[in-house]
């Protein structure tokens, strides 16, 4: 069984066990998340979507790690006039292990 999520502006296709790095969200008290809404969910060929059908559908996964992406350099420059400015951030990720799905 798969399912598709959505989280932090970006889609992901996950399965049990599954772990990935999406951007940071706030765990409960236990360490886990509710990842809702939930896109599409495919079991053996068999592929359910729409929002009717997957209304109360969520992916229940367990957070290992809050922690920052690599530095991100952002650079502006404009041609002929002595503009240049140069900055960067870190963006907060959080890493996740899929526990569970339910459709």
């Amino acid at each position: 069984m798969y399912a598709v999520i959505a989280t932090g502006g970006k889609q992901y296709r996950v399965e049990v066990g599954d772990t990935l790095d999406v951007e940071k969200l706030d765990p409960s008290d236990d360490g886990t998340v509710e990842l809702r809404p939930v896109l599409l969910v495919g079991d053996d060929g068999a592929v359910t979507a729409g929002r009717d059908a997957l209304g109360k559908a969520s992916v229940k996964a367990s957070v290992i790690d809050q922690r920052r992406d690599r530095k991100i350099t952002v650079f502006k420059y404009k041609n002929k006039t002595g503009y240049r400015r140069k900055a960067g951030h870190r963006q907060a990720r959080t890493r996740i292990r899929v526990d569970e799905i339910t459709a």
